[in-house]
């Protein structure tokens, strides 16, 4: 019941996402000196929507984080059309800085989430036994 219910596995899914997104930051980070490097980005497949395929993905608010469910599968992409310096790397350190520390904060917060939920799960099993 906790290893398979919904919540659980949104949260995999989300910390999976996270710790790549971290391994993708951290490659473009290491060939920020490497010329003609083109930097890795995460691609979201849109997920079709089985009862109309194509259907625009919709919103009450903007400010609101979208699961993974909802931005579909990630895919590790490279951005070949930029180049920010004359040779030929197109990686932005202080934009690549601004991403690690975004998703550190993403994956603790996933985190704390699987860890309270776990906590209720002990504290529900220990309560019981009494």
């Amino acid at each position: 019941m906790l290893w398979n219910s919904p919540l659980m596995e949104r949260l995999r899914k989300n910390l999976d996402v996270a710790a790549l997104q971290q391994k993708v930051t951290a490659n473009n980070l290491a060939n920020f000196n490497t010329p003609d490097y083109k930097k890795l980005y995460l691609s979201f497949k849109e997920k079709q929507n089985q009862k109309g395929a194509g259907m625009a993905l919709s919103s009450t608010n903007n400010k609101h984080y979208l699961s993974i469910e909802a931005h579909g599968k990630p895919e590790v992409r490279r951005e070949r059309q930029t180049t920010r310096r004359p040779d030929g790397n197109n990686v932005d350190l202080d934009q690549e800085m601004l991403d690690m520390v975004t998703n550190q904060l993403r994956y603790n917060t996933l985190v704390q989430q699987v860890s309270e939920r776990y906590a209720q799960w002990t504290y529900i099993i220990n309560e019981g036994r009494r």
